[in-house]
């Protein structure tokens, strides 16, 4: 007899929470994201919480000894926006003496989009709530939709443009950032992220 889980498609999470041994992460991440038993969290908080673990269990393989901040602090600095490259790079030369692979361990994260359909397509997770939360996330799957649909088609131009001389460039990776700026505070907002928050931080923070 043919087991339910053994039909479900591939899916990346899930070869990473294999890979890394990283036990029932899974039903972790449905429990922080139908809020069983706490306050729900955004499918952003969901990836980096995810992808910490995943810094961690390669660290502990290595056998890095850590003080306490410093693993949170060596995933700031390998992702984040406001990083300058040479504190970038520090940190991964330090991970890199440790004997990890910095390139293969990054490319195990995840982005908030994988968490998202691991959660609905593969694990098949709901959670209860009103119409206007069944709205945003019909809204956030539509807005990820369109922007896996942008990115495929970008990257599909730019490589054939590529392979056939006509765009002189090395292997590419394509990245689409849409961004909503609120009129009246001026402020730029990643749109699943305002979504998912219920609003602009100048109404929403007041």
């Amino acid at each position: 007899m043919t087991n339910r889980q053994d039909e479900r498609p591939d899916n990346k999470v899930e070869r990473v929470v294999r890979e890394y041994d990283l036990g029932d992460l899974g039903r972790e991440l449905e429990r922080r994201w139908t809020g069983e038993g706490r306050e729900r969290q955004s499918l952003r908080d969901l990836a980096d919480f995810f992808n910490r673990r995943v810094l961690e269990s390669a660290m502990d393989e290595a056998g890095v000894v850590t003080l306490q901040g410093e693993l949170e602090n060596i995933y700031d600095l390998l992702t984040g926006d406001d990083v300058t490259e040479g504190a970038r790079t520090q940190a991964r030369n330090r991970l890199e003496r440790e004997g990890i692979d910095v390139d293969d361990l990054q490319s195990d994260f995840v982005s908030h989009y994988a968490v998202h359909t691991y959660l609905r397509d593969y694990r098949n997770a709901e959670y209860e709530g009103g119409n206007d939360v069944d709205q945003r996330e019909k809204s956030v799957e539509t807005i990820q939709r369109l922007t896996s649909r942008l990115n495929a088609v970008t990257r599909r131009n730019v490589e054939n443009l590529r392979s056939t001389e006509r765009l002189d460039i090395g292997p590419v990776d394509v990245i689409a950032d849409v961004q909503v700026v609120c009129q009246e505070c001026g402020r730029q907002e990643d749109p699943i992220d305002l979504i998912e928050r219920g609003g602009c931080r100048c109404r929403v923070d007041e």
